[in-house]
């Protein structure tokens, strides 16, 4: 390797360095009791970590989740000739499903991203789906992000047509409990229905990447 490109070699494995260090510590600092730099730098910690690196204990927590929970959306899109149309549910968990089932090495995408991105918006908003602060507008607009984008992939415009504007719902159902347990749990699904979403131009028209 000549001077220069062990020079340039260098210089990115440094860049690299610095980065992974540097997001080591805003992780660590996400999850660490309150202290004296959280407290001073709280939103930079935050702008940094939300919404795709949060960090939560909930499997370890005393009562795990006991819950399937199924990303569901629709989509009001225009076709070419101007004409509308609203579309089925997709049920983008179960895509998700299909594609992690028999896979030995399933994407992170494919594990956690669906999941994550409500997490992040339930979080963030109260029961009747409302904000709660500037993470609330975030954690919506990721979400919403996320379903354009597979909508995009599944092609459910149609040719030169526009997703207008999208839906989501989350179908919620128990796990049912192990053969020798005695416990008794409801099979029936819940909804919580989220307001329609109006899609940008850039995103309705492929922006999305």
């Amino acid at each position: 390797m000549s001077p220069r490109y062990g020079i340039c070699a260098v210089l990115a494995l440094a860049v690299v360095a610095v980065v992974a260090c540097v997001h080591v510590g805003m992780v660590f600092l996400h999850v660490a009791p309150s202290n004296t730099l959280t407290k001073q730098h709280g939103r930079a910690i935050d702008e940094w970590i939300y919404p795709e690196f949060e960090q939560n204990w909930k499997l370890f927590a005393p009562n795990p989740l006991q819950q399937n929970i199924a990303v569901q959306v629709r989509a009001e899109t225009r076709r070419t000739d101007g004409g509308d149309r609203t579309t089925g549910w997709y049920d983008l968990s179960a895509q998700d499903g299909r594609a992690i089932d028999g896979n030995l090495l399933p994407s992170h995408t494919q594990q956690n991203e669906l999941r994550r991105g409500f997490d992040f918006y339930a979080s963030s908003h109260d029961r009747q789906n409302r904000p709660l602060g500037l993470r609330g507008t975030l954690s919506q607009e990721y979400l919403r992000r996320i379903v354009v984008l597979r909508l995009g992939r599944d092609h459910v415009a149609g040719p030169g047509g526009v997703v207008e504007r999208v839906q989501v719902r989350i179908r919620t159902t128990a796990v049912a409990p192990p053969a020798w347990s005695g416990e008794k749990v409801s099979d029936a699904a819940s909804y919580r229905m989220l307001p329609w979403w109006s899609v940008p131009a850039g995103e309705a028209r492929g922006g999305v990447k």
